[in-house]
């Protein structure tokens, strides 16, 4: 990112093709459409491009990125809660046990699904979850047990009523 600011373009090459595929990952699972992952993708990469003179190495480049890709996440589900009874758009088929998964985590607290979705999905660091959503360290780990017990309980109702009749 140093060597982008300097002026490389190359450096931005290989930020560009390194990065790419995870953010779109990130927005996708995020997102009901193809498409607007793409577009905030590449928004994303605009963002770093304007902001490039302003960059300050405070973090690692990739919850520098991830930053910018929440932030505009958060913009594209305000404008999706305006709209959305104006338009409703479908998902992409997938197998059962997909929908199945995405069902379950939808019913999570909103903030642990986040957290949940960066650390197993976009492979982030605690530290980096914390730094990117300004929240302690320690609140990052609590809320990823509690995240990952509610799944399990969702996922396998069994185990749930089987640690019950345990205690």
């Amino acid at each position: 990112m140093l060597d982008f600011q300097r002026g490389s373009r190359e450096a931005f090459e290989e930020l560009f093709a390194r990065y790419r595929e995870p953010l779109h990952g990130f927005f996708r699972r995020r997102l009901p459409t193809v498409e607007r992952a793409e577009d905030l993708t590449q928004e994303t990469f605009l963002a770093v491009i304007r902001a490039t003179a302003r960059y300050q190495p405070r973090s690692l480049v990739r919850t520098y990125l991830y930053g910018i890709a929440f932030k505009l996440l958060a913009v594209e589900r305000r404008q999706q809660a305006r709209s959305a009874p104006l338009a409703q758009t479908a998902h992409e088929p997938a197998s059962d046990t997909a929908l199945w998964v995405r069902q379950a985590i939808e019913k999570l607290d909103p903030t642990e699904r986040e957290i949940l979705m960066l650390r197993e999905y976009e492979q982030l660091s605690y530290s980096e979850i914390a730094d990117l959503l300004r929240i302690p360290l320690n609140t990052v780990r609590t809320k990823l047990f509690r995240s990952r017990m509610a799944l399990k309980g969702l996922l396998d109702p069994a185990s749930d009523l089987k640690a019950e009749s345990e205690a």
